[in-house]
């Protein structure tokens, strides 16, 4: 699957609005209609089904072929969840006996699929420590069929340097796939840097509202048909109206990120001089330490930050209950400036020590930075901090 970088003829925050469009004439709609229907009459002999669950109806076609554009790829997928997203597309690359290599920093449902469903289903996978030298290509088999990482990473905003991976992965002739959630197409294009597949979970910066539950595959078009297979069979086709209200959401992609980008920055200098705050995770500072990676391979350094507080899990309880503006919810990514425990949420199924080694130690906070006033969001932490 050779990834190609594209020739964009707009910008991104162009693109957000009308990639995808055809042309206009009078009388169309400026807002794209919802279409909230499952089936469409056919030509009668004529196996060209237009169903809801094959992925091909309007609302579904219009917002795949914008998203498709925003990271370059030939095609995308939308389908009803970023789990989905995952698990469609992981399964159209592999078959039992396969070995999968995956980052151990991931997403904890990410986490569960790979170590507990996919080895039911014959599926090998060894979870590799990616900051450590050539780690990947000591862990290759002849079994291997592909690589997966998630960068930035949930939720310790860990970076990832893709250069050495996709190398290798162009070398072998294997697919190597990204989990880009954290980023958005604003801030991370990984086809562009030598990913072969791009996954997302759409609930998240795609949608940005709280309000829709999605997930999207990128890749090329023969490749996205598979994954299409895997869609209709395991029933992971979004609603019309979900796909309706992701090409809403996906119309202010482009001002909600780099409004949150600004605001993370001065949010995670402001938290790393705390006395309160043992460390502060955050791409855009200088003490993190993937800052050069993230400098070099991102357009922004992203609205996801995490912080650890001096007292532990006591005094994380207590920050928690004392937040007044700032609300206390799992999920990431919108409107809505939100905070959340791993150990609650995300990595509730592993052990204190499990998460500790991926560095979620207890008293670890992960903030979802919205589009409040950047100073109003600091003195509501203030005010629990303290």
């Amino acid at each position: 699957m050779a990834s190609r970088k594209p020739v964009r003829p707009h910008a991104l925050a162009t693109q957000v609005l009308h990639a995808g469009d055809g042309m206009h004439a009078a009388g169309d709609p400026v807002v794209s209609p919802l279409v909230q229907s499952v089936n469409y009459v056919q030509e009668p002999g004529s196996d060209d089904l237009m169903y809801t669950r094959y992925g091909n109806t309007p609302n579904a076609a219009r917002i795949q072929r914008r998203i498709a554009a925003l990271e370059g790829a030939e095609d995308a997928l939308v389908l009803a969840s970023g789990m989905g997203a995952t698990a469609c597309g992981l399964l159209a690359l592999l078959r039992p006996g396969d070995h999968l290599l995956a980052s151990q920093y991931i997403y904890g449902g990410t986490h569960r699929l790979l170590t507990e469903e996919f080895q039911q289903m014959g599926i090998d996978v060894t979870l590799v420590e990616p900051f450590e030298p050539r780690a990947w290509r000591r862990r290759l088999r002849k079994e291997t069929r592909a690589i997966f990482i998630e960068s930035p990473v949930n939720p310790t905003c860990r970076v990832l340097d893709m250069r050495g991976v996709s190398l290798l992965t162009k070398e072998l002739g294997i697919a190597l796939v990204v989990d880009s959630t954290f980023a958005s197409p604003v801030n991370f294009r990984p086809l562009e840097h030598g990913a072969d597949v791009v996954i997302h979970s759409a609930t998240k910066y795609l949608n940005g509202h709280h309000d829709v539950l999605g997930g999207v595959v990128c890749g090329t078009a023969p490749y996205i048909e598979e994954v299409r297979q895997k869609e209709i069979v395991w029933g992971q086709t979004p609603d019309p109206f979900a796909c309706w209200l992701l090409e809403r959401g996906l119309k202010t992609l482009d001002v909600r990120v780099r409004r949150q980008n600004d605001s993370a920055q001065q949010i995670a200098e402001w938290l790393e001089g705390r006395k309160e705050v043992r460390r502060c995770h955050y791409p855009g500072l200088a003490s993190h330490p993937d800052h050069a990676v993230a400098v070099d391979q991102l357009d922004g350094f992203g609205g996801m930050l995490a912080f650890e507080l001096s007292g532990g899990a006591r005094a994380a309880d207590r920050f928690a209950r004392r937040l007044k503006l700032v609300r206390y919810a799992a999920s990431l990514g919108g409107v809505d400036t939100l905070v959340s425990e791993p150990r609650f949420s995300s990595h509730a199924r592993m052990s204190a020590d499990a998460r500790a080694h991926l560095g979620i130690p207890d008293g670890f906070i992960r903030l979802s930075v919205g589009l409040e006033d950047a100073g109003d969001i600091m003195a509501d932490l203030e005010q629990a901090l303290r």
